[in-house]
């Protein structure tokens, strides 16, 4: 399976397309297995995108669409500029709170992303903002959305990793905080050296907040919903996701009456084109996976870090700085799909809660989106943006710095990361 993982890195930096990249490298592990049933590799691929709890990704990419035309994304906007217009980089802040309020809507750090960029770019540069710094600033706050519920990458990791998905979403929401306020710390540092004043000097009177909130109680009203019905088993994680698409036509067409057939039409061609890249790719991930788990790689993992340390802490930083070289090169599906099986039974064996490891992770892995020399949200932004990616990155820095405070943050104090799901939940371990 090593030369098959090999092969797949060379074709990736190469430039073929990841989904066929990984489907390749697959294939190859089969011819240099025969005597493994080639009915398997067909069976594989199917398997994995007929799974029950894998169909929560397509509905929730969906419902994220729907709430984007449906003035969801508009009134958090709103909400969003109320609380931080009195803040240094206020356009800035009105990004990072507000892909904290996204986070229950999209569920997509690139989605996120590519959407502030296009709703706050233009103002920003307006206003004179450095396009490389509204560029940042929109790109890496839209990596809040890795862990506040519902994430996708999330519920990819709970699938395969068999971690429940309700602590999952549940964890992630202290976290999500954690980062939303040091990043809105990052920013205000950003502006005050460069010079973005606050839009007024002092904040909006308590009644305009109050009345903003009532504007956007739909969509805050969301992500709570979802949790109180996973956790006392109303629905499962993957009825959620229909919920959320009855939730967002219900919002759409009642409430707001935003919705009509042309934007309805819209979002089921843009859902139809974010799922079939997503659905190549899970179904060739499952070739992979199988080689994975049938030459004993976790096995070998295991043992070969156990002969390197028996500190739980060493490990942690150790996987944090794999995880974020592969971030550098691989997409988050990707990496998720690949190294779920092999990490979680090794981080068992070292006593660490699968859930707290599974935050760390994808925030890990989902920052990969923002950094050189692959970031998928990286580009998106900066050709949003018209900057080059360098600029882009020079600005990013203090968020960068902002992330790995709040990954230290979960790795030293674990409690931060559980207490919620074990309050919810009980305890696990």
């Amino acid at each position: 399976m090593l030369y098959s993982i090999a092969f797949f890195l060379v074709l990736l930096f190469l430039g073929m397309p990841v989904a066929f990249a990984i489907a390749t490298s697959g294939f190859s592990f089969f011819l240099m297995r025969p005597e493994i049933p080639w009915t398997i590799l067909v069976q594989k691929s199917l398997s994995t995108t007929q799974s029950f709890t894998m169909l929560a990704i397509p509905l929730f990419i969906f419902a994220g669409n729907l709430m984007n035309n449906t003035g969801v994304t508009a009134r958090l906007v709103k909400l969003s500029n109320v609380l931080t217009g009195h803040m240094w980089g206020s356009i800035g802040q009105v990004s990072v709170v507000l892909s904290t309020l996204m986070g229950g809507v999209s569920g997509s750090a690139v989605a996120d992303a590519a959407m502030e960029c296009r709703i706050l770019g233009p103002e920003m540069t307006k206003r004179g903002y450095a396009p490389g710094w509204a560029a940042a600033i929109n790109c890496l706050t839209g990596l809040i959305v890795a862990t506040i519920p519902p994430s996708m990458g999330l519920i990819l990791y709970g699938t395969i990793g068999e971690v429940s998905i309700g602590r999952l979403f549940v964890a992630g929401i202290m976290p999500g905080i954690v980062m939303c306020i040091l990043m809105m710390v990052a920013t205000s540092w950003s502006a005050h050296h460069y010079g973005y004043v606050p839009d007024h000097a002092h904040p909006y009177p308590l009644k305009t907040i109050v009345k903003a909130c009532i504007d956007s109680i739909w969509a805050l009203m969301f992500p709570i919903l979802l949790i109180v019905l996973i956790r006392f088993g109303v629905m499962t994680p993957s009825e959620s996701g229909a919920f959320a698409v009855f939730y967002a036509l219900f919002v759409g067409v009642f409430i707001y009456k935003e919705m009509n057939m042309e934007k309805f039409r819209k979002c089921v061609v843009d859902s139809v084109k974010d799922l079939s890249v997503i659905t190549m790719i899970l179904a060739f991930s499952g070739i992979f996976s199988y080689g994975v788990v049938f030459d004993q790689l976790p096995r070998t993992l295991t043992n070969a870090l156990i002969a390197m340390t028996d500190s739980k802490y060493a490990l942690l930083f150790l996987l944090i700085l794999m995880l974020t070289v592969f971030g550098m090169f691989m997409e988050t599906t990707v990496i998720t799909l690949i190294v779920t099986p092999i990490l979680v039974p090794v981080i068992t064996r070292y006593g660490i809660d699968p859930v707290h490891f599974g935050i760390i992770m994808m925030t890990i892995v989902t920052m990969g989106c923002s950094t050189p020399p692959v970031g998928v949200a990286l580009y998106t932004c900066s050709d949003i943006m018209h900057c080059k990616v360098e600029e882009t990155t020079k600005y990013a820095i203090p968020l960068f710095i902002a992330i790995a405070a709040t990954v230290l943050v979960m790795v030293f104090f674990p409690d931060a990361v559980l207490f919620l799901p074990n309050l919810v939940y009980g305890t696990s371990m």
